[in-house]
């Protein structure tokens, strides 16, 4: 049975979990890892109106995946950890291998794939 300290534990990771959850949020960490934004720079790369992304950073800040640096008007986005890069990565590489095996399901004997 767990201790209410592991359930504790798996709720907050669970909370964490969720910021990883959104194709927008993914594309921020993505433009984060080659640097700092400000919130201008991820407004252009995303396409998306400002309150969008700034909702979206605001998960991300709260769940200590980005760190933001006021400099004049301008709020500039960092990753808070380069580790946020490295479980990305696996992730990535973990739907890449479902990827390819699924793919390998649907090749025809002619060796065609659908």
């Amino acid at each position: 049975m767990l201790t209410k300290r592991e359930l504790e534990l798996f709720r907050l990771l669970a909370d964490s979990y969720k910021a990883f959850s959104d194709p927008k949020r993914l594309i921020i960490i993505n433009e984060l890892r080659k640097g700092q934004k400000s919130v201008g720079d991820l407004v252009r790369i995303l396409v998306t109106p400002q309150a969008v992304v700034s909702r979206h950073l605001a998960v991300l800040r709260q769940r200590g995946i980005v760190d933001a640096r006021r400099e004049g008007n301008n709020v500039f986005y960092s990753l808070s950890d380069p580790l946020i890069c490295e479980v990305c990565d696996v992730v990535q590489r973990i739907v890449a291998l479902r990827i390819e095996k699924n793919n390998k399901l649907v090749e025809w004997p002619t060796g065609e794939n659908l």
